[in-house]
């Protein structure tokens, strides 16, 4: 037989204040995540662009701009997003260039907090 806990009725409600606020205090705001694009001399310039726009939202002229980032400097940041999110744009990308035989390769990095 399990236990019910009973919350007795008080005339200022401040039970139910203390239980709403110890619930508010376990809430936490998620952890963001950098995904970045790392460069290699294989995939093509335009694949990239094509990815950022379709995978990451980015205009063509932020998708050329983040893809000169990637072959000039080795790498750039594409998008910051909860862990779940991020994990999955990878999957999309990696995904994507595998279909076309291509060795793009992304990270991912939590923020600082």
């Amino acid at each position: 037989m399990s236990k019910k806990k009973e919350m007795l009725p008080t005339s200022t409600g401040a039970q139910s204040l203390r239980e709403l606020s110890s619930v508010d205090s376990e809430l936490r705001r998620p952890s963001f995540y950098r995904v970045y694009l790392l460069n290699d001399d294989y995939t093509p310039m335009p694949f990239v662009v094509e990815v950022l726009i379709s995978l990451f939202n980015k205009s063509e002229e932020e998708a050329n701009r983040i893809m000169l980032a990637v072959h000039h400097e080795g790498l750039c940041a594409c998008g910051t997003y909860t862990y779940e999110v991020a994990e999955s744009k990878i999957t999309d990308c990696l995904k994507l260039a595998r279909a076309e035989d291509y060795p793009l390769q992304c990270r991912l990095e939590r923020c600082g907090e």
